[in-house]
């Protein structure tokens, strides 16, 4: 799952044995190979759009899962660019977000908001009539937060997000 790789990142960064220790770097190493696993996925479609799931045969390259070749605006890989963003202040993270931005707005942009495609390596590809709520509560969100590099969002001592990509104030006392 996509959604998996913001969370060994944040985990590496809060691991009560330190981020130096074996298990933070581990868990930050291989969050930091699945974003770019993830981000591999929009940069090798034509459309610059990534394919809903992939596969991967016998330790060969990826390939489009045999029902995955849609995207539905989904928001799990902008938001691991946006943590290990603020994480790590690695400018990649904002450039690749950019990418995906501009795709998006090639290709999933329709006459009055943005839809679903069907064909992630088909440059002719329109987009669905069709937008799911979690793209403007979530994808747009953190596209947003991820090229604002004067946000007061801290997720490491001050927010945290709820599953809508709301930041919430973490509260040090009740």
């Amino acid at each position: 799952r996509r959604y998996n790789v913001g969370l060994l990142a944040l985990g590496a960064y809060t691991d009560p044995q330190g981020l130096e220790s074996d298990r933070a770097q581990r868990d930050l190493k291989t969050g930091k190979a699945l974003t770019y696993t993830c981000y591999q996925m929009y940069a090798r479609m034509e459309t610059g759009i990534a394919p809903e799931y992939v596969q991967f045969h016998g330790g060969n390259d990826f390939q489009i899962g045999s029902s995955g070749n849609h995207y539905l605006l989904r928001p799990e890989t902008v938001e691991s660019f946006f943590i290990l963003n603020q994480l790590t202040g690695d400018p990649v993270y904002r450039e690749w977000g950019w990418e995906v931005f501009c795709a998006i707005e090639r290709y999933c942009k329709a006459k009055y908001a943005y839809g679903s495609i069907h064909g992630v390596n088909n440059p002719n590809v329109r987009a669905d009539d069709k937008m799911e709520s979690f793209f403007l509560a979530e994808t747009m969100k953190y596209m947003y937060l991820l090229q604002d590099p004067d946000t007061e969002v801290d997720i490491l001592h001050k927010h945290v997000f709820n599953t809508e990509a709301h930041p919430m104030r973490i509260f040090s006392e009740l």
